[in-house]
C-alpha cells in the first residue's frame, strides 16, 4: 500500500516537471518572440571595455536602463570602472526600456593575514606569496653560521599575520651559509635554481665543485627532475672539491 503511494507521489512529480518545462519552451520559443514582434525593438549595443559612466550613458541614449553588478570574483589589476559583461548580451534585439546588466570588478580589494615565512625556504615562500596574488618585491641574502639555515627565510617585509591584500608586495631575506676557508681557495657556488639535474651537475663540477646528496621531493608545479633547492645556496665560497647538495622535482 506505502509502495503504491510513493508510485503515485513519483508519478504527480514528474508530470509536474514535464508541465514546468512545457511552459518554459511555450515562453521562450512563443510567448516572448511574440512580445517583441508588437511594436519596435532595439538591438543591444556592446559596451563591454568602456567606463560604466560611459556605458551607462550610451545605453540610456538607446532607451536602455543600466544596471550595475559586481563580478563573483575580486580581479587583481583591473580597474573598477570597466565593464567586463552585460546581459543581455551585444547584438540581442529587445524592446526598449529593458534593463542591462553591466558587470563590473569589485571595488572591495580582498584582504587576509600574511603567512608566516620564516624558516621556509625560498621555493616554497616564493609559491605562498604568489598564490596569495601578492608579488615578491625583492629577495636578499644574509650570511649565517648555521647550515640548516640555508637558503631558508630569515625575515620578511611585513610581519606574519599583518593584514595584507592582493597585488601587495612583500620583500624576504634568506640564509646564506658560508664554509669557513681560506679566501683564495674559495669558489663561489653556481646558482642551478630551476635547471635539470643533469644540467646543474654539469654546472656545479664545472665550477670544480662536486654534486653530492640528491634528495627527491613530490611538486606539482615542476618538471620531473627540475631542481627546487641547493646546498649551500648560490654565491657561497666553497673550497675545491667540496659537494653541492640537491633537491629536484619527484619524477
Amino acid at each position: 500500500m506505502q509502495s503504491r503511494y510513493f508510485n503515485t507521489l513519483e508519478k504527480k512529480a514528474f508530470l509536474g516537471f514535464l508541465i514546468v518545462i512545457g511552459m518554459v519552451m511555450v515562453f521562450d520559443r512563443i510567448v516572448m518572440p511574440f512580445y517583441i514582434s508588437l511594436g519596435s525593438t532595439k538591438i543591444v549595443p556592446d559596451v563591454t571595455g568602456r567606463r560604466f559612466e560611459d556605458a551607462s550613458r550610451e545605453l540610456g541614449q538607446e532607451g536602455f536602463n543600466a544596471v550595475k553588478s559586481y563580478n563573483i570574483k575580486y580581479l587583481s589589476g583591473i580597474d573598477s570602472t570597466l565593464v567586463l559583461s552585460q546581459s543581455p548580451a551585444a547584438g540581442t534585439e529587445v524592446k526598449p526600456g529593458r534593463n542591462i546588466y553591466l558587470v563590473v570588478n569589485k571595488r572591495e580589494v580582498p584582504s587576509f593575514p600574511m603567512p608566516d615565512l620564516l624558516g621556509k625556504l625560498e621555493f616554497d615562500a616564493r609559491n605562498a606569496i604568489t598564490r596569495l596574488d601578492m608579488n615578491v618585491l625583492s629577495v636578499e641574502s644574509a650570511p649565517v653560521s648555521d647550515p640548516e639555515l640555508d637558503g631558508k627565510v630569515l625575515a620578511q617585509s611585513i610581519p606574519a599575520d599583518a593584514t595584507v591584500h592582493t597585488g601587495d608586495s612583500v620583500s624576504i631575506t634568506t640564509g646564506r651559509y658560508e664554509v669557513p676557508v681560506l679566501a683564495e681557495q674559495r669558489i663561489s657556488v653556481p646558482d642551478v635554481l630551476g635547471m635539470s639535474l643533469y644540467q646543474a651537475q654539469q654546472e656545479i663540477t664545472g665550477a670544480g665543485l662536486v654534486s653530492g646528496k640528491v634528495t627527491y621531493e613530490p611538486s606539482g608545479m615542476l618538471v620531473p627532475n627540475t631542481v627546487i633547492s641547493q646546498k649551500p645556496s648560490a654565491g657561497t665560497g666553497m673550497a675545491y672539491g667540496q659537494p653541492v647538495e640537491l633537491t629536484v622535482a619527484k619524477p
